[in-house]
């Protein structure tokens, strides 16, 4: 009786040292990718180099997004609707990730001109309402198409 009385308590001490060992290792996260059909390169277009968002965890990371047409990649002239369409880009990706704007918790802002700020600032303030996310504004040489003045990164979760 002893003998098993004794083996019942290692068996049943390894499964809790086992369980509890389990249960301090970290899953890996799971990473999706959030590639809204407005995003989906043309038909016989290479496969793009980035992924507009990433979910980890219940988090959304938004790739930079300059203000840019999506399909023609033209960017408007006027100031005003660059940044619209940015801030409009960036609603795409949140939206097909089950997401809002209210859902934003960081925002990076970077700017070709920070003698636009002001100008951005005022369309900034109709997307994000209070409390708004975290945000930083960095005034930057050039982006990476010629005639973008603005490109905005957002991280977002639910």
């Amino acid at each position: 009786m002893i003998g098993g009385t004794l083996t019942l308590m290692r068996t049943n001490l390894c499964a809790l040292l086992l369980g509890t060992l389990f249960l301090t290792v970290p899953l890996q996260a799971q990473k999706k990718a959030i590639v809204p059909p407005e995003f989906a390169p043309a038909p016989g277009a290479a496969e793009p180099m980035y992924s507009p968002g990433i979910l980890v965890d219940g988090t959304l990371y938004i790739s930079g997004q300059i203000g840019a047409d999506l399909k023609t990649r033209e960017v408007p002239a006027d100031f005003e609707s660059e940044v619209k369409t940015c801030l409009d880009n960036i609603g795409i990706v949140l939206k097909a990730a089950g997401m809002t704007y209210a859902d934003a918790v960081s925002v990076q802002v970077y700017l070709t001109d920070m003698d636009l700020f002001a100008r951005m600032n005022t369309v900034y303030a109709t997307y994000f309402k209070t409390p708004r996310p975290t945000r930083t504004a960095v005034g930057v040489t050039r982006l990476a198409l010629p005639k973008a003045r603005i490109e905005i990164t957002v991280t977002a979760r639910k």
